[in-house]
């Protein structure tokens, strides 16, 4: 079994939210609070220059370029935040949020506002746990 890794560090991640226009900053941290409630397992560090959200837990071992670990990373740009989950094809999204077709599994979802949160937030939640349930522990 591959061992827990401990490498979150919140400090930066709230560091880089302080950093934002605040009305982004409101919906980057609604997300942040929305996916760290999901499970206990899931860990956030600043990776690729962006909040990133992972699996924390015990799992098998694995090649780190596949990503197995990485849960969703956001990707923020003028005003709203997209969520990149880079295996989210592996997940059967019955909710609709997951949005692209990406040949390399990659899935995406747009966060326009705080009422998109507030309607999407369940949606991510239910994305998130189906998800970690296809974890190799």
């Amino acid at each position: 079994m591959s061992k827990a890794i401990d490498v979150c560090d919140p400090k930066t991640v709230t560091e880089y939210i302080q950093k934002l226009e605040p009305a982004l900053g409101k919906v980057v941290e609604a997300l942040r609070q929305l996916i760290l409630s999901t499970d206990k397992e899931i860990g956030e560090r600043v990776k690729w220059n962006s909040p990133a959200f992972f699996y924390a837990g015990e799992m098998k071992p694995f090649n780190p370029k596949e990503y197995r670990r990485d849960i969703v990373v956001l990707n923020l740009h003028r005003g709203f935040a997209l969520l990149v989950f880079p295996t989210g094809a592996k997940v059967n999204d019955a909710t609709g949020l997951l949005k692209g077709d990406y040949k390399d599994g990659r899935r995406l979802a747009e966060f326009l506002d705080m009422n998109d949160v507030e309607m999407k937030g369940k949606a991510l939640q239910k994305v998130i746990k189906q998800w970690i349930k296809l974890i190799d522990k």
